[in-house]
């Protein structure tokens, strides 16, 4: 930073120390300091309130005269740079005294511009990612707003390293295939505790997740757990789970198929022992009602059903990914609503899918055979897959479950069979 252009270099320190030095005086030089750092001119009057008696007479030995009786205590600062000059204290006056009695003088307007110019350039990886992925813009403009990363990096400096690598995490999610988050912690920034609860990279980093897939807000272990599966990052392989029906490919999917039963399945089965077998179809839904009424209807005669219960865990994305890459036809159905556009967006930058009755012309539909339905809310989301299906749903503002239109789902399931 730049320091003012005065030195003490010439200033009588012995003397200077017995006329300013005093402690009754400490007040008048702090004020000339602050007059300093703020570029204003030392001239002019000075006034400290209730002043003690020490004040007093410090003021009157520098002066040389009473300098009143009244509530307050006042000090012409001209007068003092004055004294300084002729008595060859300071031959550079007042201002080079301060810097001599209390150190390099940092010009706070410069300081400030200095400050604002490293924030900004502290932000420089963060807009280079949102260039490269259009949907942080709007989470790396909320960013230089917010707060959050002053409150956890303090400074400029900090903020860059932590926003530096807060991109370079980001910029490598999702991962395929999942890993756990302490090896990818590990291999990509060179701490397996990195990423650890807590730490600002962590705070940081899982605000820009969301940002990316549009996970619902939240908190607590569990939360951030479901968070981070859904880029792939895993805490450990038995918490994420995928829930089934009428899958086949080893003896316990084939033995639960047999007897027409849902099955749930862990990433460390997924990732160990995957389905050996894909059929053409794969129909995916939103929320388990829809899968435990095809097995309580047609048990063992469903067609392959995969539940996401939510936003795509890990083990969900794990086995749509290998059914997919092994031949199957991916076909999707979720709520009518914001929150189930932003799961089936989530799920479509991962793997794609065909809308399953899940177009805005099946929407318009469902609205018109339900006598009421409960009232649309939150931010509204957008539906790749079929443009006009979120301005449906702004003009009728009804939600729509997928409990509501089990009638429809459900020939699908066995018709697919034939």
């Amino acid at each position: 930073m730049d320091l003012t252009p005065v030195t003490a270099a010439s200033v009588d320190d012995v003397r200077l120390r017995r006329l300013l030095g005093d402690p009754g005086l400490a007040w008048l030089v702090e004020r000339a300091r602050r007059r300093l750092e703020r570029e204003q001119p030392l001239a002019g009057p000075i006034s400290l309130s209730a002043p003690t008696v020490e004040q007093r007479a410090a003021s009157e030995r520098l002066l040389g005269r009473a300098p009143g009786s009244g509530r307050s205590l006042s000090v012409r600062l001209d007068e003092v740079d004055d004294l300084l000059r002729r008595s060859g204290i300071s031959p550079a006056g007042l201002a080079a005294a301060v810097v001599a009695l209390t150190g390099p003088i940092t010009l706070l307007g410069t300081a400030r511009a200095e400050e604002r110019r490293a924030w900004q350039e502290a932000y420089i990886s963060m807009v280079a990612l949102a260039e490269e992925i259009p949907a942080l813009q709007g989470w790396v403009d909320r960013l230089r707003g917010d707060g959050l990363v002053r409150r956890l990096a303090g400074t400029p400096a900090a903020a860059a390293d932590l926003l530096g690598r807060a991109a370079t995490v980001l910029r490598a999610l999702p991962v395929e295939p999942p890993v756990s988050i302490p090896t990818f912690s590990s291999q990509l920034l060179g701490s397996a505790h990195a990423l650890d609860d807590g730490t600002p990279l962590c705070t940081l980093t899982l605000s820009g997740v969301r940002a990316l897939t549009g996970f619902p807000d939240g908190g607590g272990a569990q939360w951030r757990r479901e968070l981070w599966a859904s880029v792939g990052l895993l805490r450990d392989e038995l918490s994420s789970t995928a829930l089934t029906l009428n899958l086949r490919g080893t003896p316990a999917l084939d033995w639960m198929a047999d007897a027409g039963e849902p099955t749930v399945l862990t990433l460390r089965q997924l990732i160990r022992f995957p389905p050996l077998s894909a059929p053409p179809t794969v129909w995916i839904c939103e929320n388990p009602a829809v899968l435990a009424t095809a097995a309580d209807t047609y048990g063992a005669d469903s067609a392959p059903l995969v539940c996401l219960q939510g936003q795509p865990s890990a083990a969900a994305l794990t086995l749509l990914h290998h059914l997919h890459a092994h031949g199957s036809a991916l076909r999707y159905h979720g709520d009518f609503d914001w929150g189930g556009l932003r799961i089936a967006a989530a799920l479509l930058r991962r793997v794609p899918w065909s809308p399953w009755r899940y177009t805005a012309a099946h929407y318009r539909a469902a609205v018109r055979a339900l006598p009421t339905g409960p009232p649309l809310a939150g931010a509204r989301a957008d539906a790749p897959w079929d443009p006009d299906l979120a301005a449906a749903l702004e003009d009728s503002g009804v939600r729509v479950e997928e409990e509501a239109v089990l009638d429809d789902l459900l020939p699908d399931l066995l018709s697919d069979l034939g």
